[in-house]
């Protein structure tokens, strides 16, 4: 399989260290719009994190001379990109031994902004080697996923954001999967019929690669049997019971 994974939001926590930034420039700003983790609670106190809806919050709810401010300031930053957590801690070493086990040809795409220090192409490569993914394979692009997929021949991609997913779906062959980590009801239902299925977490997203993987040689059909393992419909028009529509993107550079 010829896979691709986002970066920022899939597996890399961008979200928490915008809100440290914005919390350092605008010290006054009501917490409540600041970026949120899209990590999942697991210590004492998840049980008082915010609601889902209020986990994907963004930089997209500060006014646009707050986000030019948040971002100058990051890029100002050298090696900036290198900073951030995992979102599931172990997701990548883990990904990192089925790639060699089962042979995949995976690579990791994202449209990050330059910062000073090392270009984002090497920040992002060292991080990922951090998080025990080694000798990755890193494209910063831009514009839409779905000629990108094309462009590289993949058979699916992994994503945070639903518009990204929507372009894969309609411009190129590949299938995506959309990492949603809130409310499954709160997924954006206007694209159910391109049958883009959605996982909450990496981990959830690797035992269905796995899975997939292992009875390709007893199931004919790679798409056919994605869509099952994902609980889609099939065969007929592509339906999911979670299904993804178009978000709007914030004002301030995207890095998906």
């Amino acid at each position: 399989m010829r896979l691709a994974f986002d970066l920022d939001g899939t597996v890399a926590d961008m979200q928490s260290a915008l809100a440290r930034e914005a919390r350092r420039l605008f010290p006054g700003i009501d917490p409540a719009f600041l970026p949120r983790s899209t990590a999942p609670g697991t210590g004492p106190d998840a049980a008082d994190s915010p609601p889902a809806e209020e986990s994907r919050l963004s930089i997209g709810h500060l006014s646009s001379r707050q986000q030019r401010e948040l971002w100058k300031t990051v890029c100002d930053q050298e090696n900036w990109w290198e900073t951030l957590a995992e979102i599931e801690p172990g997701s990548l070493a883990r990904l990192y031994r089925l790639v060699q086990d089962r042979k995949w040809e995976l690579m990791f795409v994202t449209s990050r902004p330059e910062t000073r220090g090392e270009t984002a192409q090497t920040q992002s490569y060292r991080w990922l080697a951090a998080q025990g993914y080694e000798t990755p394979s890193v494209f910063v692009v831009h514009g839409s996923r779905g000629k990108i997929a094309a462009a590289l021949a993949l058979d699916i991609l992994v994503d945070d954001r639903p518009e990204n997913c929507l372009d894969v779906a309609l411009d190129s062959t590949a299938r995506a999967i959309l990492v949603w980590r809130g409310e499954e009801a709160k997924i954006p239902a206007s694209a159910r019929q391109l049958g883009i299925g959605s996982v909450a977490t990496i981990a959830e997203c690797l035992d269905i690669l796995e899975s997939l993987d292992r009875h390709e040689a007893e199931e004919p059909g790679m798409l056919d049997r994605l869509k099952r393992l994902l609980g889609l419909k099939s065969p007929g028009p592509r339906t999911s019971n979670r299904g993804v529509a178009s978000a709007a993107s914030p004002a301030a550079p995207t890095t998906r």
